[in-house]
């Protein structure tokens, strides 16, 4: 059976040839890493209860606005390095992949993260926005992130830089409509994350035990060059 394709124009007049089966696996993979806590949710969710939807609505565009950062940073540094060396392209992943189990570690290890506490510093929706940028945008973490998850779903047969952009986007996108669902709904998650030791404990478990095995399903694939 032949597989969908979605073809998308370039400017050089060439077509750049995405299986829309990569897209499927991508955005489940990218949905459960997105819900996984991290400091620009919490940052969403704080800035929510202090200030309210719409400064926390900004904080979620200002994370998502951060991810197209890094993403560009990956298209500039990567597509040239990936599309050419396939030792560049082995490096990357393993270091990508062991970072990520270092994190699903550190995740068991430490509970801070979980734990969102209101400030009494209030936000407009332009500083709310600014400051979840810059979270995001000079956040190693996060720029180690992208540099792993990306590229694992790069085909060798299309442009490694439209790839690289096109994934980021939509990356950014599923972020940004998961946090800006946190905004809306943040006092009433914030009531089932701290005030239900049960449900932050479930979480803490659940975030560790997918960056883990996201990290050694990464190091263990092997990417397809033909």
């Amino acid at each position: 059976m032949t597989a969908t394709r979605c073809f998308i124009p370039l400017i050089s007049d060439s077509w750049f040839v995405l299986d829309i089966n990569i897209i499927l696996a991508f955005i489940p993979a990218a949905l459960v890493l997105i819900i996984s806590p991290g400091p620009d949710s919490i940052y969403t969710l704080t800035r929510s209860i202090s200030d309210g939807r719409t400064v926390g609505v900004t904080a979620a565009l200002g994370s998502s606005t951060g991810s197209i950062v890094h993403t560009t940073a990956a298209v500039l540094g990567l597509s040239a390095v990936l599309k050419t060396s396939a030792v560049a392209y082995t490096i990357v992943k393993l270091v990508g992949a062991a970072y990520l189990v270092y994190l699903g570690v550190q995740t068991f290890r430490s509970s801070e993260e979980f734990e969102i506490t209101p400030e009494s510093t209030s936000f407009t929706p332009t500083e709310s926005f600014k400051s979840a940028l810059m979270i995001n945008a000079l956040n190693p973490k996060v720029a180690v992130f992208f540099l792993a998850f990306l590229p694992q779903f790069v085909q060798p047969s299309g442009s490694t830089a439209v790839q690289l952009f096109t994934f980021g986007v939509l990356f950014a996108t599923l972020g940004f409509c998961y946090q800006a669902l946190l905004a809306v709904f943040s006092a009433r998650a914030r009531r089932a994350i701290t005030e239900r030791e049960l449900v932050q404990t479930i979480l803490q478990t659940v975030s560790g035990s997918v960056l883990i095995g996201f990290g050694l399903k990464l190091a263990l694939e092997r990417r397809v060059t033909s």
